[in-house]
């Protein structure tokens, strides 16, 4: 079981913003940080499956005084905490490990009349690209590569950004950071700055510096029309080819697992009826979720028992057992909460989840079943891909994902107790299907880049192309 659920700045923003009363950050003693970062080191340590996974004790030991050496002030606002805090759940560079983005912070900033750098910005082959243009200075577009910001390179920018990101790889740490926003991240690692000198190179080669101004942030974010990730839920054909877009794995997304599912057997109903012989799934911008509702997808296509992992297991702690008592006392323990329960406090543990078995045959799609992924494609949501592909339920077409479908995951949160602010931290190691280890994305049988820079749907147009012919 995993959850993931990502905070939507544009919908705060839309419902918090329309005052103009000025606002302050929250402020935070130097003694009250310090000790609540002791606390989130140690129960990282305590709850993490494998905290030193990707990096030693002694790097990750060093990590933490140097950042606690750092806090010199007397009073911190709520955006240095969670910045501080978020740089020592990133040095073990597990993804599933990490503070959200502050958005109170970024809220109130905006409220106070803040500005932010005007270029939305992806990542190709490492390079950095723009996406978007907000700036009014014409002669900047989207394509154009950046090379530097007020003469800064851009790989030595990015490289100070990276410890802010919880990420396996440097691949989906760029990945995050599209997802995050490169104006918000700037912002919250380097602070306002009113005009930037951006070199860039356009699509004839040619280099030229600009000067532009920093925009207030409601325009950045109006014109940035909504977050990366696709909640939606919608299906439609295209002739005999049925295209399901099936939205997050979560509850928070919609009306929670109910909803979904009944969405879920409207469009097969329809799908069936409607003698569509191929189905494309689309798992691109997919926040992820929960197992209960990719598995209910998945058994309408699949064509024998499955399992979304080869092996899973959970690691108890006195933190998670403190959140697993939480539950409603009119509600009963499940199997899984009472292991976590029964088992010491730092004891790893092998756990099988029920197997999940195919709809019955007259409900089943029969036909040649395509799954479309990005680097946007998360958590569960790569989970579900990997599972069709080595279960060889599907095909995947697109590229490859940031997130990996072997991880330590399946998130719970504990707050720290001096400021409040929220810690995920992942209590199980999942490896995939079909037993690989590899720290790798979701790698698609047809590779098709998505390009962000551009409004043309490469990945779909290429799936759709296929299966005309």
């Amino acid at each position: 079981m995993k959850r993931r659920l990502y905070v939507s700045i544009w919908l705060f923003l839309l419902t918090v913003l329309s005052s103009s009363a000025q606002h302050t950050d929250p402020m935070f003693s130097g003694a009250a940080v310090k000790a609540d970062l002791d606390y989130l080191y140690r129960t990282l340590q305590a709850a993490h499956y494998n905290l030193y996974a990707y990096v030693s004790k002694k790097q990750y030991n060093g990590a933490y005084t140097k950042i606690r050496t750092s806090i010199r002030k007397d009073s911190l606002s709520l955006l240095e905490t969670s910045m501080l805090f978020q740089k020592l759940a990133a040095v073990g560079n597990t993804g599933h490990s990490e503070i959200d983005f502050p958005a109170p912070s970024y809220i109130t900033f905006a409220r106070n009349g803040g500005t932010v750098f005007p270029l939305e910005v992806a990542f190709e082959d490492e390079l950095a690209y723009v996406r978007k243009s907000y700036a009014s200075h014409p002669a900047i577009k989207a394509g154009d590569q950046v090379l530097s910001i007020n003469k800064v390179p851009i790989g030595k920018i990015i490289g100070q950004i990276h410890p802010y990101i919880s990420a396996e790889r440097p691949y989906y740490k760029n990945v995050k950071l599209e997802f995050w926003s490169f104006p918000r991240y700037c912002w919250a690692v380097f602070g306002e700055k009113k005009a930037f000198s951006v070199s860039v190179k356009g699509a004839d080669g040619k280099v030229a510096t600009h000067t532009i101004d920093a925009i207030p942030v409601m325009d950045s974010e109006s014109q940035r029309n909504g977050e990366i990730v696709k909640n939606d839920r919608f299906y439609k054909f295209y002739g005999d080819v049925a295209y399901l877009h099936p939205g997050s794995f979560s509850s928070a997304a919609a009306d929670g697992e109910a909803t979904f599912k009944a969405f879920v057997d409207s469009a097969f109903t329809d799908i069936k009826s409607k003698h569509a012989k191929q189905l494309v799934i689309d798992l691109r911008n997919n926040a992820g979720g929960h197992n209960a509702f990719s598995d209910y997808l998945i058994a309408y296509f699949a064509d024998e028992p499955f399992r979304w992992y080869s092996k899973f297991s959970i690691k108890t702690s006195a933190a998670l057992k403190e959140q697993t008592r939480k539950q409603p006392s009119n509600s009963p323990l499940d199997a899984y909460s009472k292991a976590i329960l029964d088992h010491p406090d730092g004891e790893a543990f092998a756990y099988d989840l029920p197997i999940q078995h195919p709809m019955p045959e007259d409900k089943r799609f029969t036909g040649k079943v395509y799954v479309l992924v990005n680097r946007h494609t998360y958590s569960m949501a790569a989970v579900s891909a990997a599972l069709i592909q080595d279960y060889g339920f599907g095909e995947i077409i697109g590229e490859e994902t940031g997130d990996v479908p072997t991880l330590y995951g399946s998130v719970f949160s504990f707050a720290l107790p001096q400021t409040g602010i929220a810690v995920k931290v992942p209590k199980s190691y999942i490896v995939r299907p079909n037993g690989d280890e590899k720290l790798t994305g979701v790698i698609p049988d047809h590779k098709v880049r998505d390009h962000l820079l551009d409004e043309e749907d490469e990945i779909l147009s290429y799936t759709l192309k296929k299966l005309q012919q």
